[in-house]
């Protein structure tokens, strides 16, 4: 699924969202995708509107980016990688009362390790990421 090419990775997303809406036979990581999807219903415009969104740059706030980041940090909460995560999700899941917005918070966390890295040059700091998520 992972690539480094912009539209077969939105194109994903848009695959995901049309088979559901469809009713079609879905793969696991299809519906990890669709799990996030319905979680965020203010993107539903965008993945109904392929043609209008595939090469769209988006100013603002990426959705593309914002589910990419939900799938990887589900990832790691699934691996425990970096030692650690999960117990800091469990943490402030019981915190916040609210899975999702736990996810929201962590998820900001990981954009800024992920920024810092690609300025640096240098791979993501998982000491640093384990204290940003300790510090919400």
């Amino acid at each position: 699924m992972f690539s480094n090419d912009r539209n077969e990775l939105r194109n994903v997303f848009f695959a995901a969202w049309k088979k559901h809406q469809d009713h079609s036979p879905i793969e696991p990581l299809e519906a990890q995708v669709i799990d996030i999807i319905l979680l965020h219903p203010e993107y539903h415009e965008v993945l109904t509107n392929p043609e209008k969104f595939q090469a769209h740059d988006f100013t603002e706030s990426n959705p593309f980016l914002h589910m990419s980041l939900h799938l990887a940090l589900r990832e790691q909460l699934g691996t425990d990688r970096p030692t650690g995560i999960r117990d800091i999700y469990e943490k402030l899941c019981r915190q916040l009362t609210d899975a999702h917005d736990a996810e929201h918070r962590m998820v900001e966390c990981l954009g800024t390790i992920l920024w810092e890295a690609q300025q640096s040059g240098k791979m993501p700091d998982e000491q640093a990421y384990l204290e940003k998520l300790r510090q919400i």
